[in-house]
């Protein structure tokens, strides 16, 4: 996943779309006339930060970028008020497909889902102080790409992006980005589905979970399993339980710590919202396990599912019905899945 940046690699080229830039043209930067900041530049015109951002109205839909032609989408910056996180909804469209392989709201995507700002230093998602979100999760397409944002809510939000990309390679053998995102509030049964119903051969490569813990004592007992290629009841990969799959162990429990929030390369616990007394009740965590270096891989089909499971009297287990949110990241090689309903706003609140 990390290219050799020693290598010339002749007719590739870097092109980049922003508001200063919206078609990514050769020398188009820095040409806007109009804009968020035209008042503020006002007396220094052409060329000095006139269009930085837009503003996206209610209920309404924007381009992020439209490319033509074969390419990778190698870098998204991003940043908005931390209110519009959640009610932002970030799609991409490869090869000019009608359904969005990448639907997920803007938050979950850069592993924000609570709505709060969490350093997380990773190596394929960055988010640092406050709010500047980085993706670089690799984006090739064949015939071109559609990413847009949509305005779920009542209210108008200004969003600043840069979304830089490479055309002139050969992408004919490159795999597409998926991205779902799903919920479970509350969880039914003790098993939240992240993945279901994909077919096509790929490789599964990250989960991000917003968990909000609905009960008390501990919550994190639960197998991740990835059900490949015609498993059935039982999983090919099954783990050994929730903290165990995103790194940590024994609970995230250091003694005389607690919770203990910590940011690697690829995976992590970097949020953990306790309750305050009053109206933040309940203990929330975020939690992110990018599969890079050990991707799940499958030649026909793939099902993910994580259990939420805690403790009752006597040492046994007991399933539990918290608030889970997931987004889950995988390469196939097509560029439309079956996926789960689009999110409206009423499922995205932060209960």
């Amino acid at each position: 996943m990390i290219p050799d940046i020693t290598r010339l690699r002749p007719g590739v080229v870097t092109r980049s779309i922003s508001p200063e830039n919206p078609t990514g043209e050769p020398g188009g930067g820095g040409r806007a006339t109009e804009g968020t900041g035209a008042g503020p530049a006002r007396d220094l015109g052409q060329g000095w930060k006139v269009s930085p951002s837009i503003e996206i109205a209610a209920h309404t839909t924007v381009d992020l970028a439209a490319i033509d032609g074969p390419g990778r989408i190698t870098h998204i910056w991003l940043t908005t008020h931390p209110d519009h996180w959640r009610c932002l909804l970030l799609r991409a469209r490869w090869d000019g497909a009608a359904a969005p392989a990448v639907e997920v709201p803007v938050g979950d995507f850069f592993g924000q889902g609570w709505g709060r700002f969490a350093q997380l230093s990773s190596s394929m998602v960055a988010v640092n102080p406050h709010g500047g979100f980085s993706c670089y999760w690799p984006m090739p397409f064949r015939e071109g790409a559609h990413l847009t944002l949509t305005n779920l809510s009542g209210s108008p939000t200004v969003v600043y992006f840069q979304v830089t990309y490479e055309t002139g390679g050969d992408e004919s053998e490159s795999a597409y980005l998926h991205a779902h995102w799903r919920r479970s509030n509350p969880v039914a049964a003790g098993v939240h589905t992240l993945v279901d119903g994909v077919r096509g051969m790929g490789q599964y490569v990250g989960t991000y979970l917003a968990w909000g813990s609905n009960s008390r004592g501990w919550w994190g007992e639960g197998e991740v399993k990835f059900y490949l290629d015609g498993d059935a009841d039982f999983p090919t990969v099954c783990g050994t339980g929730t903290e165990d799959y995103f790194g940590g162990a024994w609970n995230f429990d250091v003694p005389g710590q607690g919770y203990t929030a910590f940011s690697t390369p690829y995976l992590g616990l970097h949020q953990v919202i306790k309750p305050d007394g009053l109206y933040d009740s309940q203990l929330r965590f975020g939690m992110y396990r990018w599969h890079v270096p050990d991707p799940i891989r499958f030649a026909a089909a793939l099902r993910v599912t994580v259990q939420a499971l805690g403790w009752r009297a006597g040492g046994r287990y007991l399933p539990l019905r918290d608030d889970l949110a997931s987004t889950a990241l995988f390469y196939l090689d097509r560029p439309t899945a079956t996926r789960p309903p689009t999110p409206e706003l009423d499922d995205l609140e932060q209960l």
